[in-house]
């Protein structure tokens, strides 16, 4: 299995996409990251394939993040689960 280092990615530019509920995000959140809420990334999709960068998906365990990885890789945007934001945020920072 391939050892992402999430870290580079950011640096190269990589969009950190943080799926949780504008009320979790606001507990806490990496300082970069966007908040589109799993239920509405489906409709973001064409707005994300704009920022034509490699995109991160966080959230509270891996679970959302994770769905929401599979919806936009079917949709052709380079994605990777980053898992929980606050261990994310250790492994970039």
């Amino acid at each position: 299995r391939h050892i992402i280092n999430y870290k580079e990615l950011t640096e190269k530019g990589a969009i950190i996409i943080d799926v949780r509920t504008p009320g979790e995000y606001s507990t806490g959140h990496i300082k970069s990251s966007l908040n589109i809420p799993l239920n509405t990334i489906s409709g973001q999709v064409n707005k994300i394939k704009k920022y034509n960068k490699p995109v991160i998906t966080v959230c509270r365990s891996g679970s959302r993040s994770g769905m929401a990885t599979g919806i936009l890789k079917k949709a052709g945007v380079e994605t990777y689960n980053g898992g929980a934001w606050n261990m994310l945020q250790r492994k970039i920072s």
